[in-house]
Parts: C-alpha cells; structure tokens; sequence
C-alpha cells in the first residue's frame, strides 16, 4: 500500500469566463462545503484521472475541465513547482483552489501547516486564503492517477491553504 499523503504545490492560472475573455465575478462567495468536505471532494477530483489526463499533472490547463463537479470549479495545483495554466470557467460556478495542501497524518498536517504559505491574486488583488489547520477527509482515487496512483477510498486528515472565488458572470471580449 502506498503511503497516504500528498502535497501539492503552486499554479499560476489565467481563469476566463465561458463568455470571454475577463471574467466578471459576483458580489459575494458562499463556501461550497464544509472544509472537510470540499478538501475531500477536491482530492477526489484530483485522483480521478490518470497521469495523462490529469488536471494536476496538466501543463497548459487543456485537462482543467476533466470531472468537474456541477456546483463548483476546482483548480489543480502542482505536485511541486509552478505553471501556468489557462482554463475557460463556466458563468455561475465559485472557483475554488488550494494554494498549497496535503493530506497525511494529524503529525504530517500540523507540521506542514507551522511553514505553509502562499497567495493568490484576482484583478491584481490579494485573495485572503482560508487555513484549513487538519480535518479528516475521505479521498477515492483511480487506479494510475497523479495523485495518489491507486485505486483506493481512505480517511486522512487534510490541511493547506485553500482559496473561495465567487463564481464568474459572464465575460467580456475587452
């Protein structure tokens, strides 16, 4: 059995509206889940495909649209490093990702969460990250995927830095 952690890193990603090409975004973010919850269902997502064809492992973004959930958009971070992604988000879903995170241990998640740092900008604005200290989550991944790389559904604690976006209106070709 593999060991039960993961870590993922920094994404520097332009997000479009599915109108255009500067996304518009509503007055108010309303979390999704709870934190336990949406830590949960974004490490899911994130071990839902293979390498190949998984957002995380992504270079470009053409993969950010793979099993996205219909009440929210997740980002994919990196296993370590930067990128630059580009992905078209759909009008009307809160945008949500982690700046960093991991899921191991309660041990692994305090230690990680003592150094853990990062930002987001929107519109040239800081975005207040959300610290999410260590939660039991549950992740289910497929077999071969760039996260965990097995088949497997398991209880972890989850921890990291995390980002809420109010969902996009649409956008203009400006």
């Amino acid at each position: 059995m593999r060991s039960t952690w993961g870590v993922v890193g920094l994404a520097v990603l332009a997000v479009v509206s599915a109108a255009g090409l500067r996304p518009a975004m509503s007055t108010a973010a309303e979390p999704v889940s709870t934190s336990a919850e949406l830590q949960g269902r974004w490490w899911t997502w994130a071990a839902s495909e293979p390498e190949e064809a998984n957002p995380v492992a992504d270079e470009d973004g053409s993969a950010c649209d793979r099993n996205q959930p219909e009440d929210v958009w997740f980002l994919a971070g990196t296993s370590g490093g930067e990128v630059k992604r580009a992905c078209t988000v759909p009008e009307g879903r809160p945008i949500v990702f982690p700046l960093v995170n991991m899921f191991g241990s309660g041990q692994d998640c305090l230690a990680f969460m003592r150094d853990a740092e990062g930002s987001a900008l929107l519109d040239g604005m800081p975005v207040e990250p959300e610290v999410y200290a260590g939660e039991p989550i549950t992740v289910r991944g497929l077999e071969g995927n760039a996260v965990t790389g097995v088949a497997e559904c398991f209880t972890a604690t989850g921890s990291g830095l995390w980002a809420q976006l109010p969902a996009p209106g649409p956008g203009s070709t400006s």
